[in-house]
């Protein structure tokens, strides 16, 4: 049986770096091991008990969601002038969110 910790931490190379289950670097044991234990823990409700366990430890002012905004071209909204409205808008919806279930 591989070890946990290096499991977790294959586990956090691949969702910290988006690489492919197949690019998994071999000290973090083997990749069918790694893969095959996120989704056991996932399906068991490991992942869920954890992020719950850390939302409950922070203070509310330290929640917070990353978001990002792109300027998209004026012809992917389909408009002939971009609706800054409908963007800040959208910010505003979302920067309202304290926290999110993942």
């Amino acid at each position: 049986r591989k070890d946990d910790r290096k499991v977790l931490n294959g586990i956090f190379y691949i969702l910290r770096t988006g690489a492919p289950w197949r690019d998994l670097p071999e000290r973090y044991g083997p990749r069918t091991t790694v893969y095959n234990r996120y989704v056991r823990w996932g399906r068991r409700g490991v992942w869920r008990a954890i992020f719950e366990g850390l939302a409950q430890e922070c203070e509310d002012s330290l929640i917070f969601i990353d978001a990002s905004i792109v300027k998209a071209h004026r012809a992917a909204a389909g408009s002939k002038r971009g609706n800054w409205q409908k963007v800040l808008a959208a910010h505003e919806a979302v920067a309202q969110v304290r926290f999110t279930r993942l």
